[in-house]
């Protein structure tokens, strides 16, 4: 079980590496999971049960920043290993919105492919620096306020700020699933 960072980045590099399209860079890798706000878990934990259910009904991805897009695979629930590719988007077309960015707890929406609703996904400050990076990538309006934090603001900053990419037509189906 992959409980260190680097490790879980290094597993999903690995299988994602598998099926890339040639060039592909992965630039990092963030640990997410569904559902309702985790601070309700002190709730929870309160009501005999319901903490092992809302736990089972979470589900946990990986996002992935790549140089061309944002990849989505699914993670165990009890290993934290990298599952198969659920959803490819191009970096500039990632479905995002109503992002928070808070300091222990941050959140995202991203509406998944054959999804009538965008989905929640709760970031742990765990992953702040890899959040950083890929909110980097988003425009204003994807958060709540409008505006980029000061933080995302910084990575542009020091990484030059990403150049405007064309998406490949490799992109036009998904690269990552044979």
């Amino acid at each position: 079980m992959a409980i260190r960072r680097a490790k879980q980045k290094k597993q999903v590099i690995e299988k994602l590496s598998q099926s890339a399209p040639p060039g592909e860079v992965f630039i990092t890798t963030v640990h997410v999971e569904t559902g309702p706000s985790p601070w309700l878990n002190v709730l929870f934990e309160e009501i005999p049960g319901v903490m092992l259910v809302v736990a089972l009904m979470r589900r946990m991805y990986f996002l992935t920043l790549t140089n061309t897009s944002v990849v989505i695979n699914s993670a165990s629930r009890w290993n934290n290993r990298p599952g198969e590719v659920v959803a490819v988007f191009p970096r500039d077309a990632f479905p995002a919105s109503q992002v928070k960015r808070a300091r222990v707890w941050s959140k995202i929406y991203v509406q998944f492919p054959n999804s009538d609703k965008a989905t929640r996904l709760n970031v742990h400050g765990y992953w702040r620096a890899e959040f950083d990076q890929l909110l980097a990538t988003l425009p204003p309006t994807a958060f709540v306020d409008g505006e980029l934090p000061p933080q995302a603001v910084a990575v542009q900053q020091a990484q030059g700020q990403f150049p405007n990419q064309q998406v490949p037509a490799s992109l036009e189906k998904n690269p990552y699933q044979g």
